[in-house]
């Protein structure tokens, strides 16, 4: 994989991204990220200790909020970049870091934007706890390439996110919110992948648990 040894210059912004941006900011300044519970998900604990899990290897997580799940994942052996796009939670995963003795990379940025970022790859594992479904979806095909250029043959991608939703409620004031994620979209964006596995969540609105592998061919 061949990447410039200088980040890119950052892309600036649109409307819509920027309101993603101020209404993701007040989540973590209000205190209430419903993503950010504090607890690593059975399903991640189940890919990394599992019957079947993965050897460890390089892992990135896209929104990684305050760092639960990439120091959960740097404490079974991983070596773990993660990024987010709020500053503060960023600051506060590098404070638990700290706290915990634990080394990692924490990245304030955008997941659709990852030539701007330190993160060139490969990857064996990306782990994704509601980013996705929370992405402008003139962006999502951003965030598939991003990954897609940096991961390993054979990589898995572990994604949580909302199922469509419609407009009007609480939490999905913004268009992209309400169109939330579907397995037929994830098939169609994510060329060179396999969808292994689509899980139903136990949230009371609808979500699911996407699991998918890039192809063992595939050249990065």
């Amino acid at each position: 994989m061949n990447h410039p040894d200088a980040t890119q210059q950052p892309e600036p912004r649109d409307q819509e991204e920027e309101t993603v941006h101020r209404a993701l900011e007040g989540f973590y300044r209000d205190g209430k990220p419903p993503w950010d519970t504090g607890v690593t998900p059975p399903e991640l604990v189940a890919l990394t200790e599992g019957p079947r899990s993965l050897p460890p290897g390089r892992a990135l997580e896209l929104g990684c909020g305050t760092g639960t799940n990439a120091l959960y994942l740097a404490r079974h052996g991983w070596d773990v970049t993660a990024v987010d796009l709020i500053d503060r939670a960023v600051e506060r995963a590098r404070e638990k870091a700290a706290e915990a003795g634990m080394s990692l990379r924490l990245l304030h940025g955008d997941a659709t934007r990852l030539d701007e970022l330190d993160a060139p790859g490969p990857f064996d594992l990306f782990f994704d706890l509601s980013c996705y479904c929370g992405i402008p979806l003139h962006r999502r095909d951003a965030y598939a390439a991003g990954l897609t250029r940096r991961a390993a043959p054979g990589a898995r991608l572990l994604m949580f996110g909302y199922g469509p939703e419609p407009l009007g409620n609480p939490t999905t004031e913004i268009t992209s919110w309400a169109a939330g994620v579907t397995a037929d979209e994830l098939s169609t964006r994510f060329t060179g992948w396999d969808l292994l596995d689509v899980t139903p969540g136990t949230n009371a609105v609808p979500t699911f648990w996407f699991t998918l592998r890039r192809s063992t061919s595939a050249t990065t």
